[in-house]
């Protein structure tokens, strides 16, 4: 298994607990698909998108329909992905990812967060670059074969695959988004989920106590309405 395996068995569960943060996010999402494609899931490919995803947290029906018909109006804002680049106590670089439709205040607001956490915010460019921009499916598994089907979707730019109790993981770079999520269409396999994750090149082991302290600006991080991610090089494997 490689790195894409070891990072989603860390975070999994740890991160996006929180059903309403989900829906949140989810609902933002849908806003900056519509924004972007027209309202119209069978033509609007991220679209159909984030609608795997609201359906993978179980998002009722009725939130997403109304999510599409608000994003449909014209007098509604659209959001901005803004990135932020700093570090955490301990040496731990942290990147944050926002969805924004007021920057002056996301700034103001993780600028603060970095602060009271004894961390410091730093300029673009500073940290981006120590995390892999990946993309990655969830695919039912009934009648797959994880290893048949990446020797198939190399061509499309698939990294690494893996099954666990929930699918098949896909992860590729997230330039192949749009090539892989085609092709499985095509072969009419179903997408529980899709994303994008940056995936840290390499992580540091911290002691309890000194993670307990990079925990404090991860929580308030994921807390801020305006954050839709939070990465980090702190190691989360198990001993």
């Amino acid at each position: 298994m490689g790195r894409a395996f070891e990072f989603r068995k860390a975070r999994k569960m740890k991160r996006w607990s929180a059903m309403a943060k989900a829906f949140t996010r989810i609902g933002k999402d849908i806003v900056m698909a519509v924004k972007e494609g027209g309202p119209d899931p069978d033509s609007n490919s991220r679209l159909r998108a984030v609608i795997q995803n609201a359906k993978s947290v179980n998002m009722p029906k009725d939130n997403v329909d109304r999510a599409i018909k608000r994003a449909s109006d014209k007098n509604q804002g659209d959001y901005k992905i803004v990135l932020f680049e700093g570090y955490a106590q301990h040496g731990i670089a942290v990147l944050v990812e926002t969805a924004t439709d007021n920057n002056n205040r996301t700034v103001a607001n993780v600028r603060m967060h970095f602060s009271k956490s004894d961390g410091n915010l730093g300029t673009s460019g500073s940290v981006e670059f120590m995390f892999d921009h990946t993309c990655n499916f969830r695919i039912n598994a009934e009648g797959q074969d994880a290893e048949e089907l990446e020797l198939e979707l190399i061509d499309f730019g698939a990294e690494e695959i893996f099954e666990d109790e929930d699918g098949i993981l896909i992860y590729a770079p997230f330039e192949s988004f749009g090539a892989i999520q085609k092709e499985l269409e095509n072969r009419n396999i179903e997408i529980l989920s899709s994303g994008f994750e940056r995936i840290p090149q390499v992580t540091k082991k911290l002691s309890p106590e000194d993670a307990a302290d990079v925990e404090k600006l991860l929580e308030r991080l994921e807390e801020d309405e305006d954050v839709q991610n939070v990465y980090h090089t702190m190691d989360e494997t198990e001993d």
